[in-house]
């Protein structure tokens, strides 16, 4: 078995920016081919991918200055040199924003744990009030912060969980059962751990989140792999196919909505196309609200 790469920590017990900025350079040079950026390929090449000189000249900088950045030196650079680099990098919007949280970080004010992890009562209301739609309040670091009846009836009673475990990326590394709930267990693995990059990008001097990489990095082979692959993903809008134990397959359309006056929290809803198996079992999931869940789990246990 192929050994992945420990995630790399400050002395503080944060991440390492300028490993973190190194690395994912590195990656996405070695993602490039020369024909994909209408370079000559001259034969076989000792490593994947472009050539820092190669870079560097799509870029418009010098070698000697493309190697110090990708050598985690971001120092001074300037906003216009990373946008070129960027683009040598075909990099996506989200790469693009990722690569300038590495290299030209902002100072974030910030907050005590317990105020970051509290949501409004107006927004809890709400959640409450939406009755036939799966609605929840994510955090930093993927928390889960509040959520409906609807949401418990499809993805698991959060409130029988201790407040720790109430997070995605534990949940979907590490209980078996969310990797039976999503038939693309794959693509929502990817996700989550796209979505942990960004924010490592903008607080990589969060323990709290250092911590979660480096517990899942020991007990997960699958969370190692994809961490070192340095993607990035924004959350945004999409479809997931899932197994629920009682009502069979659903395929729910997601909308992200960034509350404007936290940044850290997101609204995440679902929804099924009118008319269709999906939006059936998404009502009867409804009528049930956390009985569902309750008696999903006693239906998937072996008896004795």
């Amino acid at each position: 078995m192929d050994e992945q790469p420990e995630p790399a920590q400050t002395a503080g017990g944060g991440l390492d920016r300028r490993a973190d900025l190194s690395e994912f350079l590195r990656t996405r040079r070695a993602r490039l081919k020369p024909g994909d950026v209408g370079l000559p390929d001259f034969g076989r090449r000792r490593v994947p991918g472009l050539r820092r000189e190669e870079l560097a000249q799509l870029a418009g900088v010098s070698v000697a200055y493309y190697t110090r950045l990708e050598q985690g030196n971001g120092n001074n650079v300037s906003a216009e040199v990373l946008d070129a680099i960027a683009r040598a990098l075909r990099l996506s919007d989200a790469e693009h924003a990722h690569l300038m949280h590495l290299a030209k970080p902002k100072q974030h004010k910030k907050k005590p744990v317990a105020r970051s992890r509290q949501v409004r009562p107006a927004l809890r209301h709400l959640l409450a009030s939406v009755e036939s739609v799966p609605a929840y309040i994510v955090g930093r670091r993927s928390d889960i912060l509040a959520w409906n009846r609807v949401a418990a009836a499809l993805f698991g009673d959060w409130a029988e969980l201790p407040e720790p475990e109430r997070n995605w990326a534990r949940m979907v590394f590490l209980r078996p059962e969310y990797r039976e709930l999503f038939v693309e267990w794959d693509q929502k693995a990817s996700d989550i751990v796209g979505y942990l990059r960004m924010d490592a990008g903008c607080h990589p001097d969060d323990p709290r989140l250092s911590a979660l990489v480096g517990e899942l990095s020991v007990k997960s082979e699958d969370f190692r792999r994809l961490w070192a692959a340095h993607d990035v993903k924004e959350k945004s809008y999409g479809v997931k196919r899932l197994r629920h134990p009682l009502v069979g397959e659903l395929t729910l359309s997601f909308e992200t909505f960034r509350l404007v006056d936290d940044g850290e929290q997101s609204l995440i809803t679902f929804h099924a196309e009118p008319g269709t198996p999906s939006a059936e079992a998404l009502r009867l999931l409804a009528s049930w609200g956390a009985d569902a869940t309750r008696s999903g789990s006693r239906a998937s246990t072996p008896s004795d």
